[in-house]
């Protein structure tokens, strides 16, 4: 298999998660900016909405979409225990953490990765912010975003988290978020990762 990502991007959800499964991959960076990879190559020809992460299967196959690639990989390797099996209420809880993770908090970081007014700077921190803080209330009366299970929406929300600390935010206001953060971060897959993009 072949993860295209860019370091620290949503895409180091996908890498380590990979990780946590035992796959054996290789890393393709992506220039965002370029749109390029592979000294010139062009990464629409990749994944046509020129995002990260992709991964490429072993059989040519693409799939597209952090949370779609992080889903088919625990479902894969069902022996890692990062998803609830399908068809269960478990599952739907599942796909109810990861839906807002990417609809409502992973959106709202957006405008702050982006040239933008002041004001909307302020609104998007306002944003993100509050989605914080639901988050926070989650997770005073859980160790994970599905109770005692870690799962693949506890990685993505240490993605996202990561985030505060490139945009002028800080977890300290959502305590709860804070530790669960530091709980994914000491994990080995977690290490394996962010050492491999550079980002520890």
């Amino acid at each position: 298999m072949k993860l295209y990502y860019s370091p620290g991007a949503c895409s180091l959800a996908s890498h380590i998660t990979l990780h946590e499964t035992g796959n054996k991959f290789d890393l393709v960076k992506v220039d965002l900016s370029s749109g390029q990879y592979d000294n010139g190559k062009d990464y629409k020809q990749i994944n046509p909405h020129g995002n990260v992460p992709a991964l490429q299967l072993d059989n040519g196959e693409i799939v597209t979409e952090g949370v779609a690639i992080m889903q088919y990989l625990a479902d894969q390797t069902p022996a890692s225990n990062l998803a609830p099996a399908n068809s269960t209420f478990e599952r739907t809880r599942l796909h109810e953490r990861l839906n807002y993770l990417t609809t409502e908090l992973h959106k709202s970081f957006s405008p702050l990765f982006h040239e933008k007014a002041e004001a909307e700077i302020t609104k998007a921190k306002l944003s993100v912010s509050n989605k914080l803080k639901y988050l926070d209330t989650l997770l005073a009366k859980r160790e994970y975003l599905l109770g005692d299970n870690f799962s693949i929406a506890d990685i993505y929300l240490f993605v996202i988290a990561n985030w505060t600390n490139f945009t002028g935010m800080s977890l300290k206001d959502w305590p709860n978020v804070a530790r669960h953060s530091k709980q994914v971060a000491s994990r080995k897959s977690a290490q394996q990762a962010m050492k491999a993009e550079g980002l520890i």
